[in-house]
C-alpha cells in the first residue's frame, strides 16, 4: 500500500503554471418574500406573523418598549426580567417550565435601557399553549417574594463580576463619554440599586411598563400567517392599556473629538473604543455607508484588521460596526491591545479611518465587501430564529420585511462613487472616544501622540 505525501496548503495552491485560479462565484440568490402578515391588533400590539422553513417549529420574538428616566429604573427591570417567567396567578415556576416542554418550548426574558424582550420558540403544534403561557406571565405574573428574592440575590452576584470585566468597564466608559447621563447609559445596574428591589416595585413596575401598544411581537416559522394572528388575538386578548409602551427619548448627536484615557490600574491590556455619528438604517445612503463600513473594519479582510492585527500583530480581533436606535445610527469602532502597543494601535487605527477619507474604496475593496454584505444577509436569516431576529430587529425600527426583501438589490445598485461618498463620514475628526487602561503605563505615551484627554 502507497502512501500518500503530505503537501502543504501552498503546494495544493499550486500548478506548475502558477497559481491554482480560483474558481468563479456563484450567483447570489435573491430573498424570496415568506407569506407575511404585519398587522396592529385593537389593543395597539403589532404582530408579525411569517411562514418561513419547513421545520415545524415556530419563533418567537416580543419587544416591549421598556425606557425609563429614574436612576433605579435599569435595576427594577432587570429583576423584572428575571422574575415575569418564575409565577402567575395560575402557574408556578414548575408549571410554566412543565407547559412548555410539553410542546418542546421555551421561553426567556432580557431587558436593556430600550426594551424588555421575550424570546422563546416551540414545536408548531404548540403555539396555542406558547401563547398562552406568554399571556399568562404578561397578564398575571405575581412576583411572588421569595421567588424575587432568590433570583436578585443571584443577579447580584451576577453583576458585580461583570462589572469587574474590562469590556463591560469599557462600555459603561463609552457610553457615558458619549452621552452623558442619559437613560441609554443605564445597561448595567449598580449591584447596590439591585440588591435594593423589593417585590412591590417590581409588581409596580410591570403594571406601568409591560404594555401592548407600541409593542411588537414577531412569530416565524412553519405556520400558517392568518391562523397565528388570530391565534394571538385570542390567546392576548386580556393584555390591555391605554397607556403606550414608553420608548427611549431621542440620543443626542455623537460630536467627534478627543479621546478619553480611563485610568483601570494594574491593566496588562487595554481596551480602544472609538465612536461617531452615522446615518439610520432607513436612509437611503445606507447601503452605501455599510459598504464602506465593511472596507474599513467590518470584516476580516477589512483594512483596520489587515494594519493592526495581520501586519502588526497589536491585536488580536478590531471591529466597525454599527449601532441602531429609532432614528439614530452611530459607528463603533472597538481592538483590545496589549499596553505597550496601545498608543501605537491608536495611531494607526486614525490612520486608517484618515485613509477611508482620502483614499477611496477600490473597485475590489467594494465588490468583496458588497458580496459579504448580501452574502451575510442572506445565510442570517436562511433559519427561523435568523429571520424572527431580523424582522424584530427591523420592526422596532418602524421597518418591515419590504425593507429586507429589498435590501440585497439596494447593495447591488450601490457605486463606487457612492461609497467613495460615504467613506468621507470616516474622518478621524468625527470620531471621539475612550481608552480604558493603566494610566501609568499609557500615559506619557498617549500624550506624545496628542488628541488624548489625560486622568
Amino acid at each position: 500500500m502507497t502512501r500518500a505525501t503530505h503537501r502543504s496548503a501552498e503546494e495544493i495552491g499550486r500548478t506548475e503554471l502558477g497559481p491554482r485560479p480560483l474558481p468563479a462565484l456563484g450567483e447570489q440568490r435573491t430573498v424570496r418574500p415568506s407569506a407575511t402578515v404585519d398587522t396592529v391588533l385593537d389593543n395597539g400590539l403589532r404582530v408579525v406573523a411569517a411562514r418561513h422553513g419547513s421545520v415545524p417549529m415556530v419563533e418567537l420574538r416580543l419587544r416591549i418598549p421598556f425606557a425609563g428616566e429614574d436612576a433605579r429604573h435599569a435595576a427594577r427591570a432587570e429583576v423584572l426580567a428575571e422574575t415575569v417567567l418564575t409565577g402567575t396567578q395560575t402557574r408556578d415556576r414548575v408549571r410554566i417550565d412543565t407547559d412548555l416542554a410539553a410542546v418542546g418550548g421555551e421561553l426567556n426574558a432580557v431587558v436593556d435601557p430600550e426594551r424588555l424582550a421575550v424570546t422563546g420558540n416551540a414545536l408548531s403544534s404548540g403555539l396555542g399553549t406558547l401563547l398562552d403561557v406568554l399571556a399568562d406571565a404578561l397578564t398575571g405574573a405575581v412576583y411572588r417574594e421569595d421567588e424575587v428574592a432568590g433570583e436578585r440575590d443571584r443577579l447580584v452576584e451576577r453583576i458585580t463580576v461583570a462589572r469587574s470585566q474590562p469590556r463591560v468597564i469599557a462600555r459603561e466608559e463609552l457610553q457615558r463619554h458619549r452621552y452623558g447621563d442619559h437613560p441609554f447609559v443605564r445597561e448595567v445596574p449598580q449591584a447596590a440599586d439591585v440588591a435594593e428591589v423589593t417585590a412591590g416595585e417590581v409588581r409596580a413596575l410591570h403594571g406601568e411598563s409591560v404594555l401592548p401598544r407600541g409593542s411588537v411581537l414577531v412569530l416565524v416559522g412553519d405556520i400558517d400567517p392568518d391562523e397565528a394572528v388570530a391565534e394571538v388575538g385570542r390567546r392576548l386578548s386580556g393584555w390591555r392599556s391605554d397607556a403606550a409602551a414608553r420608548e427611549l427619548p431621542a440620543l443626542p448627536a455623537v460630536r467627534g473629538g478627543d479621546v478619553r484615557l480611563v485610568h483601570r490600574p494594574g491593566a496588562v491590556q487595554s481596551q480602544l473604543r472609538l465612536s461617531a455619528q452615522a446615518l439610520p438604517r432607513t436612509d437611503e445612503r445606507y447601503p452605501a455607508l455599510q459598504i464602506a463600513n465593511l472596507v474599513f473594519g467590518g470584516y476580516f479582510s477589512s483594512r483596520l484588521v489587515e494594519n493592526i492585527r495581520e501586519d502588526k500583530g497589536y491585536t488580536y480581533g478590531a471591529h466597525s460596526t454599527f449601532e441602531f436606535t429609532r432614528n439614530n445610527g452611530t459607528l463603533l469602532v472597538d481592538a483590545d491591545t496589549a499596553s505597550e502597543v496601545t498608543a501605537a494601535a491608536l495611531l494607526e487605527t486614525r490612520y486608517e479611518l484618515g485613509r477611508m477619507a482620502v483614499v477611496p474604496p477600490t473597485e475590489a475593496e467594494v465588490e468583496s465587501a458588497r458580496q459579504y454584505a448580501i452574502g451575510g444577509l442572506l445565510t442570517s436569516t436562511a433559519s427561523q430564529s435568523g429571520m424572527a431576529g431580523m424582522l424584530s430587529v427591523l420592526a422596532s425600527l418602524g421597518l418591515g420585511q419590504d425593507w429586507l426583501v429589498a435590501h440585497p438589490d439596494r447593495l447591488r445598485a450601490v457605486t463606487a462613487e457612492q461609497v467613495a461618498e460615504a467613506a468621507r463620514q470616516f474622518a478621524p475628526t468625527a470620531f471621539t472616544g475612550v481608552v480604558v487602561g493603566d494610566a501609568d503605563k499609557l500615559a506619557d505615551q498617549l500624550g506624545a501622540l496628542g488628541g488624548v484627554v489625560l486622568p
